[in-house]
């Protein structure tokens, strides 16, 4: 790789790990103050998606045009698995996203005057929750990737995919990870939206199966490369 090549990659996992500490804050913190603010758990759902998919907009409006804005393990190794991004870069943008994250988490958790890290206790376990985690893995990556071959991502993607999360938040039982970083990242606020670290090992199973056959599921709808 070039010099060049470097300084693009370099710019590229500061962005991802930017964007992605953005996304989880937006998750936690919102999730912490709806909770503070409201008894109500359809009104805390609610504001916890809205502030999310708000946050979603942002985050890929700025770093799309610097690292494709993915804040996702699941996008990278699709966009690897598709042929649009090379194999070795799949490992610093995890990284990258999941030091992003972990950053973010804590951030949450210390605006809104908690211990730094709370390792969360909320069990989210269940073969309806894992399917959950399959279905919406599998929307988000087959609606990004058919964007991107439809040749429309730059436009439409900030707005479909944060509508598609908002959306997801209430229509599956999981409340939509749909994201291994996410799953990890969340582990570290005892909060709203935070998930128990026994819970996300299996979580992140399903969405890479979830991504696995929204891989498939492109190259058979969309077969020809941008």
């Amino acid at each position: 790789m070039t010099v060049g090549g470097d300084s693009a990659l370099g710019r590229a996992l500061l962005a991802e790990a930017i964007g992605s500490g953005f996304l989880v804050l937006g998750v936690i913190g919102s999730g912490i103050m709806a909770e503070r603010l409201s008894d109500d758990v359809g009104i805390q759902l609610l504001a916890n998606a809205i502030a999310t998919a708000g946050v979603l907009v942002m985050i890929i409006l700025t770093f799309g045009p610097v690292s494709g804005a993915h804040f996702n393990p699941a996008v990278t190794a699709a966009d690897c698995a598709l042929g649009d991004r090379p194999w070795r870069d799949l490992g610093p943008y995890t990284a990258s996203q999941i030091l992003g994250g972990a950053i973010g988490a804590i951030a949450a958790n210390v605006i809104f005057d908690l211990p730094a890290v709370a390792w969360s206790t909320k069990e989210r376990s269940g073969v309806d929750l894992w399917l959950s985690e399959v279905i919406a893995t599998f929307g988000l990556v087959l609606l990004i990737f058919s964007l991107v071959r439809q040749r429309r991502d730059a436009t439409f993607a900030p707005f479909a995919v944060a509508a598609y999360i908002g959306g997801a938040y209430w229509f599956t039982s999981s409340t939509s990870f749909a994201n291994p970083m996410v799953s990890l990242t969340r582990t570290l606020s005892d909060s709203f939206a935070g998930i128990e670290p026994a819970s996300a090992p299996m979580f992140i199973v399903m969405q890479v199966i979830g991504a696995a056959l929204a891989i498939a599921a492109v190259r058979v709808l969309y077969p020809e490369r941008s």
